[in-house]
């Protein structure tokens, strides 16, 4: 099973399961306790402008992944052999494997967007995505990029598909270099935190105290790290690999194929959306792939 993070969010999301299974409100309502705000009316009603401020989407996607997670254990759903998440879904997939409970990974997941909302002022970073350009072409565009400002590769998402993330200048100046190397499409997204760059290494440095604080116990399931495609281990190595994620890419190519070549066979995708599901198939169309987002996708993934 695999968990997404930031940008998988919508509002409006899960409605449709909470009709069906209490533990999706419940869960958001032990969130809502620790937030101090009614989290599931936000993601209701939404405005969207507010689900997407980092401070809001990262405690949201956590709460999604988890209730998409005991909705799947409750409706009689098979544990799974293997977990991952990217990005933010770690803490999802680590909440699920038992290696840390939901209350504590919300209180680290609170501070985390805190501390990335505010590493960089608003208009100095960004991320960009890049389409139809092979990994070592992004990467040369990067360095070249790279005299004006940061610009680095910080999320190798499937075969073709990188994000890139930096200061805003050396972006634009990436993004010409990118398109005349021959990229199908190189856009900036509409984000002003430029997470997994070198710019949050003073974020992930000071999310230690916060991971440091929380109980973290040798994963049940093993849970494989989206950073270096390793199983997390120990409860000190789940806080280091953690704080560095913040500042590291996110090798989600690696990831899969690390839990393929472990032996997984199918990979359900455990949160809103679809977007890990389509990746994985990228990365390797042979592994059967599902989604769950709605009653209908979880019915299917349980007959499967």
């Amino acid at each position: 099973m695999v968990f997404p993070g930031q940008g998988s969010q919508k509002v409006g999301m899960q409605a449709d399961l909470a009709e069906h299974y209490p533990v999706v409100k419940e869960t958001y309502a032990e969130a809502s306790s620790i937030l101090g705000y009614d989290l599931w009316a936000l993601v209701q009603v939404g405005p969207a402008e507010k689900l997407g401020e980092t401070e809001v989407t990262q405690p949201a996607m956590l709460t999604a992944g988890v209730a998409t997670y005991r909705v799947w254990r409750a409706a009689g759903g098979a544990e799974p052999e293997r977990l991952a998440g990217h990005s933010l879904g770690e803490y999802s997939a680590l909440v699920a494997a038992e290696a840390i409970s939901f209350a504590d990974a919300l209180t680290v997941v609170i501070r985390r967007s805190q501390l990335m909302q505010n590493a960089v002022p608003s208009g100095v970073g960004g991320m960009a995505a890049v389409i139809g350009l092979d990994d070592e072409s992004v990467i040369k565009a990067c360095d070249e990029a790279s005299l004006i400002g940061i610009a680095e590769p910080v999320n190798f998402n499937s075969p073709g598909q990188v994000v890139i993330a930096g200061h805003i200048d050396a972006l634009d100046r990436a993004i010409k270099l990118l398109e005349a190397a021959g990229a199908r499409r190189a856009l900036r997204l509409p984000v002003s935190v430029p997470s997994h760059s070198s710019l949050m290494i003073g974020a992930g440095e000071a999310l230690k105290e916060a991971l440091s604080a929380a109980e973290f116990r040798v994963p049940r399931l093993s849970v494989i790290a989206a950073t270096d495609g390793i199983a997390y281990k120990a409860p000190d190595d789940i806080r280091e690999r953690l704080a560095r994620q913040v500042y590291g890419p996110v090798q989600w190519v690696r990831t899969v194929h690390a839990m393929i070549a472990n032996g997984t066979t199918s990979i359900i995708e455990c949160g809103p959306g679809k977007v890990l599901a389509g990746l994985c198939r990228r990365i390797d169309k042979n592994i059967p792939t599902l989604f769950i987002d709605s009653i209908a996708s979880l019915n299917k993934a349980l007959q499967s």
